[in-house]
């Protein structure tokens, strides 16, 4: 008992830290009720990922695309882009062992099996044993790819960095670069403009991220050109039909991220490019959007009308596009277009069905308030408005509760954004802070005030292991110059930085002191008994000085 008072004194002395008594009740309390929600957001991650870890062929040991119509066929554009890479993530925070092998075996038996075109992979056929389709179409191959390290390893690299997920991307990624020249005759392999311009588009998000994460030239060139056509060589105000819904947005934000890309590095493209992407921002906001600040899912530039005027559950896709915009000039109309919706959809949009079918329920399907939701947590980020907040906290519950009890969600690939935005809420409610290892056992919640960041952990039982902290993932896996807003994005909460100390303040004052930022990404060990609540609060970092004298600090 002495010996303890003793430490706490001490404790006090050297580096000014708080008893438990100190700790702000009010916060701490809100902690404990984010620890709930993020419990919740994980186990249904892994209950989807063991569901649908069970329904995997026998022989191949691939995963279907449906588990109704297309249960046969394992397919790039769907199962790998959307499912599969939602599983690994799940393993990647809550279960390394599955991470390490069945997981890690899928993605080995897909480059075994279906890469087609050098190592770009097409659609597999369980009963036939080989490529389903003869001969090869290429442009649904390019197409594959593209959704493929677009919608799922992309996602999958922003949160992970250096993994064999990253090396399949790249691979793809320098066989895709093998046919640019095919990127300009896709027209002929897809009826709908929209499917061009989704590829085109997510080449433009895939080429800019790329360049930034290696610095190599031919990345940003090809997004270069693929912009020039769409801002330089044709009119966006004679356009019959915009898709702005899931899809067709890809070009939307794909030239926004290459216009801060070039804004950065001061390429004088920046110039030749603002007014035409300026003139098609400028009329989305007049002829796409209802009176809520909400976009319609298709426009007739032309007629400058809705072609389609159900509301578009992915709207937080086409404001990254503003939000990002505007990061570069500060245009007003673009960062007032960003904040418009929230208070209405507090007020309009709760219980929406945003993605209708004559199958679906009265409020359609999971995977509409997958996009919605994330489209709110992504923006919320950087706008820390309470009507978004509560709407979000509001509407997740009403996607959790379109999950079966098996853990499968409706049975095909979308079921795969139901764990990514589970996902990327649970991770809010932790502050991008996790666990290793994970047990069902365990709550973690966070919450951050003006001054210091709390966490609190709570077990059912003894355990053991490490509390680990996000880092600056923008800046150590994608070397961007800014945290800009992407497209399947899992936003920065509370980061260490390496090269910074951080004043922590724990209900156990062994564990109180000044620690390193990369002390923090390593993890803090931690041992807790059953029904023990452990508490620390985080301070602002201070600097580290260098060996010259020098402060450093982190933009």
């Amino acid at each position: 008992m002495k010996y303890n008072i003793l430490i706490i004194l001490i404790c006090m002395i050297s580096v000014g830290c708080k008893t438990t008594k100190e700790f702000d009740n009010i916060l701490v309390k809100k902690a404990i009720e984010n620890a709930d929600l993020s419990h919740e957001s994980f186990q249904r991650s892994m209950d989807f990922t063991r569901a649908w870890l069970q329904k995997t062929d026998s022989v191949s040991g691939l995963l279907p695309s449906n588990l109704n119509n297309r249960i046969d066929l394992w397919d790039p554009a769907n199962a790998a882009a959307d499912n599969y890479p939602f599983m690994v993530l799940s393993a990647y925070l809550l279960d390394s062992e599955l991470l390490k092998g069945p997981l890690l075996d899928i993605l080995n038996q897909e480059k075994t099996l279906t890469s087609r075109i050098g190592v770009l992979p097409d659609v597999y056929s369980f009963s036939k044993k080989d490529f389903n389709e003869y001969p090869i179409n290429l442009g649904h191959v390019i197409f594959g790819a593209s959704e493929y390290i677009k919608d799922g390893l992309i996602p999958l690299n922003e949160l992970m960095g250096a993994s064999p997920w990253q090396d399949r991307m790249m691979e793809m990624l320098d066989e895709l670069f093998r046919h640019t020249d095919d990127f300009t005759g896709l027209g002929k392999y897809f009826k709908r403009a929209s499917s061009v311009e989704e590829i085109n588009g997510e080449m433009l998000q895939i080429f800019s991220r790329v360049y930034w994460m290696t610095g190599m030239e031919k990345y940003l060139n090809q997004a270069i050109k693929i912009a020039d056509h769409y801002l330089l060589e044709m009119d966006f105000s004679q356009t019959d039909y915009l898709r702005l819904r899931d899809h067709g947005c890809e070009i939307i934000g794909g030239l926004s991220e290459l216009f801060l890309t070039l804004h950065y590095i001061n390429h004088s493209k920046v110039d030749a490019y603002r007014p035409p992407l300026y003139r098609l921002l400028d009329r989305i906001l007049v002829y796409g959007r209802n009176t809520d600040g909400l976009f319609y899912n298709a426009i007739n530039l032309k007629t400058k009308t809705p072609v389609d005027d159900r509301i578009a559950d992915n709207w937080g896709y086409i404001l990254n596009a503003y939000y990002t915009t505007w990061m570069v000039d500060q245009k007003v109309e673009y960062i007032r277009a960003v904040r418009k919706p929230f208070k209405a959809l507090n007020l309009n949009y709760r219980n929406y069905n945003w993605e209708p079918g004559p199958q679906r329920g009265p409020l359609g399907s999971h995977d509409g308030y997958a996009d919605a939701i994330e489209s709110g947590i992504n923006l919320l980020n950087r706008e820390n408005d309470p009507d978004l907040r509560s709407w979000i906290d509001s509407e997740i519950k009403v996607m959790f509760a379109m999950q079966q009890p098996d853990g499968i969600v409706e049975g095909w690939h979308g079921d795969g954004n139901f764990a990514r935005t589970a996902l990327m809420y649970g991770l809010w409610k932790t502050q991008g802070a996790r666990l290793s290892p994970w047990k069902h056992s365990l709550r973690l919640g966070a919450v951050a005030s003006e001054k210091e960041s709390y966490f609190v952990l709570t077990s059912q039982t003894d355990w053991e292991g490490k509390l680990i902290f996000d880092a600056i993932r923008h800046k150590t896996i994608l070397n961007l110059p800014v945290d800009y807003p992407r497209i399947n994005q899992f936003p920065e909460w509370f980061t260490a930085d390496s090269l910074a100390n951080y004043l922590i303040m724990a209900s156990n004052p062994k564990l109180s002191g000044t620690y390193s930022g990369a002390k923090l990404l390593e993890g803090i060990p931690i041992k807790i008994r059953e029904g023990e609540r452990f508490i620390i609060s985080i301070q602002r970092k201070t600097p580290l000085i260098d060996k010259r004298g020098l402060t450093k600090t982190n933009n």
